[in-house]
């Protein structure tokens, strides 16, 4: 919190801390770190002061996703920080400097999808004084950081003080190390922190221990809750250039409207539903970037690959760095839709439908979803397909994308049934044809771009070369699609 982020703030504005906190009495005698395997001694620094105001929405948006947003001075990484749950022990801080006193901009992007239109404002006064251990390797390296906090905090007309312990890895990824030092804290007394954070306690105290929502028993229902909450986690995501998240969104969004589609019984919706139709929306706009960073992937991929004599012309700057522009088009698009008002209220009406009691909840009749309707229409789509196989490539094509649609359907609705077999065999038909019908798209641009080099007097040798592999791949996706077929058969059996 002190070495480390000046180090890293030089690499960017955003990094993953992995620390521990502990409750301590406010008598406890702090450790002694002598004798640890890979520590060589404890650097003590100057006590420092810290005075940080936390902000959040009225209704404390922020803290109920662990997200908290800080403006804080004194200390040597005085600025706003804004810090996102990343798993056991750690978390994703992004930093801006102390030029305004309001939130900036462009933290307020970051966790946009949770905030939306609300304001954001002081919450919480948290001053700290901080004793700080430096814990040096034999190498010279800070490998963690102990800090012993001594706490005042305030949140409108309440008040409290408490004494707390923190470990933070620095130069070094090792758990076991922290598992090591976390251990003389125990010794010393302390227990791991009631709290993810020193906003979580103030927030109890204030506010009081406010009940968990209660998860849908209906598993539809859960389902779609827990997809809701993976959106705003690819939401992020995507703001931060997250290789991959535009995709990963995308599927979300699409689990989503499939689930929400299929499951008109549970949530009253129409095949012309005005959030379906939102949600269709959106992934097209995200497929734009989604399709363009597939590309990028795949020939860059490739062409390194294939032997240097192969590689012929500009086929590189083409390929690769084309798909990549057309990427940060599509991205820029992606980042205006999820900026809007519009966005705003597709998030709130899907958070209303996942907080809404299903039919099993209220005690009504409920008609489960028919997994054997999803399977019907992937047995028809499958059946048309070996007729079309006959026809022209594109008609062939086209019927293997709807087999594909069928079982990406049939899969979230076995998922959210717990079907786990049913599941897992539609899945392996989806990633089947998803290859299939990413061969096809690359065919196409690959003759496309193949044309354009040819009209440019460059040589398009390598064009074929990679088109080839390509149509070798879409052969080899349909040659599987039999055996596919019937393992789903089986699992539906």
């Amino acid at each position: 919190m002190t070495a480390k982020t000046a180090a890293q703030k030089s690499k960017g504005n955003r990094y993953t801390e992995v620390e521990r906190k502990y409750d301590v009495a406010a008598d406890a005698v702090s450790p002694s770190f002598e004798g640890l395997t890979s520590v060589s001694h404890a650097e003590r620094s100057p006590s420092q002061t810290l005075d940080a105001v936390y902000f959040d929405t009225p209704g404390h948006d922020l803290a109920a996703n662990k997200i908290t947003l800080r403006r804080r001075t004194g200390g040597d990484d005085a600025g706003w920080h804004l810090k996102l749950p990343a798993g056991p022990d750690a978390r994703t801080e992004v930093v801006a400097p102390l030029e305004s006193e309001e939130v900036p901009e462009q933290l307020r992007d970051v966790v946009l999808a949770v905030v939306r239109e609300r304001p954001l404002g002081p919450v919480a006064r948290i001053e700290t004084t901080r004793h700080l251990q430096r814990l040096r390797g034999t190498d010279g390296a800070v490998l963690a950081e102990f800090c012993d906090d001594h706490v005042s905090a305030s949140a409108g007309e309440a008040e409290q003080q408490w004494r707390e312990w923190e470990l933070e890895l620095v130069e070094t990824d090792d758990r076991m190390l922290l598992d090591r030092l976390g251990n003389r804290l125990l010794d010393a007394g302390a227990t791991p922190a009631a709290h993810g954070s020193k906003l979580a306690r103030v927030l109890d105290t204030t506010v009081g221990d406010r009940p968990a929502e209660l998860a849908p028993t209906d598993p539809v229902h859960r389902a779609v809750a827990e997809l809701v909450g993976e959106l705003l986690l690819w939401d992020r995501a995507v703001r931060s250039d997250t290789f991959d998240a535009v995709h990963q969104m995308r599927v979300t969004i699409r689990k989503l409207r499939s689930l929400l589609k299929e499951s008109e019984d549970s949530f009253g919706l129409t095949d012309d539903a005005w959030v379906l139709d939102e949600l269709r929306q959106l992934a097209a706009v995200l497929g734009v970037a989604r399709d363009a960073e597939v590309l990028a992937a795949k020939y860059a991929e490739a062409l390194d690959e294939l032997p240097p004599e192969l590689i012929r012309g500009s086929v590189r700057e083409r390929l690769v760095d084309g798909a990549q522009r057309r990427y940060e088009t599509g991205l820029r698009r992606s980042l205006k839709a999820m900026r809007t008002p519009r966005y705003f209220r597709l998030l709130d009406a899907l958070e209303e439908l996942a907080a809404t009691a299903g039919p099993a909840d209220a005690d009504a009749e409920h008609k489960p979803v028919s997994l054997d309707a999803a399977y019907k229409r992937v047995r028809k789509a499958a059946k048309n397909a070996k007729a079309a196989a006959a026809d022209a490539a594109e008609d062939r094509d086209e019927a293997l994308h709807r087999i594909r649609k069928g079982a990406k359907r049939l899969r979230y609705t076995a998922a959210a049934t717990g079907k786990r077999k049913v599941s897992e065999a539609a899945k392996t038909i989806q990633s089947l044809l998803g290859d299939h019908q990413d061969a096809v798209v690359s065919r196409n641009h690959l003759s496309q771009q193949a044309e354009a080099a040819h009209a440019a007097g460059e040589d398009t040798f390598t064009y074929g070369v990679l088109y080839q592999r390509e149509d070798d791949l879409a052969e080899r996706c349909r040659e599987h699609l039999d055996a596919a077929l019937k393992a789903l058969a089986k699992a539906m059996n």
